[in-house]
């Protein structure tokens, strides 16, 4: 299998954990590919017309696009405890925080490439919006810290751990941490699996 993959993304980051978590991760060929929003990578869109990462290309020569896809695929290829529960309300709660993990990325992203704007191309109710929403679902996340620290170690547990972790590493100025606790504690100890500490976003890679 060959891996499209960034040190930077969040989204590749959740498949890279799920992969080391499952003890999987010689079975892929990582080929680093930029995905910037503004310039179409061609050799990505040979295997993926949307030039999006992650993107894993099948022995077979099937392309599978996005994390959720991705990274379900590859928790059916091992035999350790499942990172997706097969179903009852113990899937649904995984597949929602994925779900509220994945859209907090997408408006990290989208508020990072605001505030790179100059102060008089920016959209203040743009900036304004993406706060708010931000900090709606991190109060949320602190809510159920608890019950997060309980549960079994699944996809939203990555989803989640890596969504903080963004906010760390492209969003240094935000101090989420101060009125959330118990989420700090959590995200904390998400920090300290080695699967966390191997796929740590860096700048310094080509």
């Amino acid at each position: 299998m060959k891996l499209h993959w960034s040190p930077r993304s969040p989204f590749v980051r959740k498949v890279v954990i799920l992969l080391q978590e499952t003890g999987q991760q010689d079975k892929v060929d990582y080929v680093r590919s930029v995905a910037a929003l503004a310039e179409p990578n061609a050799a990505l869109m040979l295997d993926n017309p949307l030039s999006q990462i992650p993107a894993l290309v099948l022995s077979s020569g099937e392309v599978l696009y996005d994390s959720p896809v991705i990274c379900e695929y590859l928790d059916t290829l091992h035999q350790g405890p499942s990172f997706f529960p097969k179903d009852g309300a113990v899937r649904w709660l995984a597949l929602r925080r994925q779900a509220l993990g994945d859209g907090m990325l997408s408006i990290l992203l989208l508020w990072r490439q605001e505030r790179m704007k100059t102060a008089q191309q920016q959209l203040p109710s743009w900036l304004a919006a993406f706060e708010t929403k931000m900090n709606a679902s991190l109060d949320r996340l602190e809510q159920e810290a608890t019950a997060l620290a309980d549960g079994h170690f699944d996809i939203g547990h990555v989803t989640i751990g890596c969504t903080l972790s963004y906010l760390d590493y492209r969003f240094a100025d935000i101090d989420w941490r101060a009125a959330r606790p118990q989420l700090a504690v959590w995200h904390q100890e998400f920090c300290r699996r080695p699967s966390v500490m191997a796929t740590m976003p860096d700048d310094a890679s080509a």
